[in-house]
């Protein structure tokens, strides 16, 4: 970090804040590059004149924002930007995680028959406790956790992944690719949700962190659906981009016009 001017406080508004707007504004000016590391805590405390706890407040700020990384013994450096990635076309992890440049593998936690929970059912077009194959995975980018997969799957197309490397292979290419099922459509429920003992263990986050859960129904064709799937996204590796398109108010001579969706694209940031 290249020498600044300390940050001059403003009555009326928490320190912390005030520390966690000024350290913001260091990094987008360009004192501090990605990687880069912060000053330390009693650095931080002496060049802004507060205490400690106030330093602390400030950074785990930042942390939960997926602007800082620590390292134990290190100290804290500033998180490189996120990558851009598409993932509102229907594509597979292996190709979301290729377009933000990071290696896609997998780590199979969990997989056994099912009865399908009330949830699934009703997802799945079938009746609560029907037959169903469950499938856990730990899906990683750079062999770093980014994201839980629980997929519920009919025995149907549950057969056609048997004998398959699943840590490397993706459902959508198996059944595209060996089994000539395409996955034509997909429908999605984006959500806030914190991580539970289940989730914040392989994922690598304290239980309570914040996750950003996805659900997906894929369906084939004549509208059945080959899976229902909960992906829980760590919430200091993705945020979702949105790009609205106004249509020309003049021409249907509306005053709010509605603002079709044009983009809805995920950033994965790397670790």
């Amino acid at each position: 970090m290249t020498a600044a001017s300390p940050p001059v406080f403003r009555p009326g508004t928490p320190r912390h804040e005030q520390l966690s707007d000024w350290l913001r504004d260091q990094v987008r000016s360009g004192a501090m590059a990605a990687h880069d590391r912060l000053p330390s805590e009693a650095e931080l405390g002496e060049l802004s004149g507060v205490s400690r706890i106030t330093v602390r407040r400030a950074l785990a700020t930042l942390e939960n924002e997926g602007r800082i990384y620590r390292r134990q013994g290190l100290g804290s450096f500033v998180a490189p930007p996120p990558l851009p990635q598409g993932l509102v076309r229907l594509t597979d992890f292996a190709q979301d995680m290729e377009r933000a440049g990071l290696a896609a593998t997998s780590r199979v936690l969990h997989r056994s028959p099912e009865g399908a929970p009330p949830y699934v059912a009703e997802a799945l077009g079938v009746e609560p406790g029907a037959p169903t194959v469950r499938l856990d995975r730990l899906r990683l980018g750079d062999d770093r956790p980014v994201a839980l997969d629980r997929t519920w799957l009919p025995p149907f197309y549950a057969q056609f992944l048997e004998g398959h490397d699943l840590t490397t292979e993706t459902i959508y290419r198996v059944l595209e690719r060996d089994c000539e099922i395409p996955v034509l459509r997909g429908r999605y429920r984006i959500e806030a949700a914190v991580a539970h003992a289940d989730e914040a263990g392989p994922l690598g986050v304290p239980e309570g962190a914040p996750l950003l859960v996805v659900e997906r129904t894929s369906y084939t064709a004549g509208e059945r659906a080959v899976y229902y799937q909960r992906r829980y996204y760590r919430a200091d590796r993705v945020a979702f981009d949105l790009e609205l398109a106004r249509p020309d108010a003049t021409a249907s001579g509306d005053d709010e016009p509605g603002m079709p969706l044009r983009e809805f694209e995920p950033v994965f940031k790397a670790a």
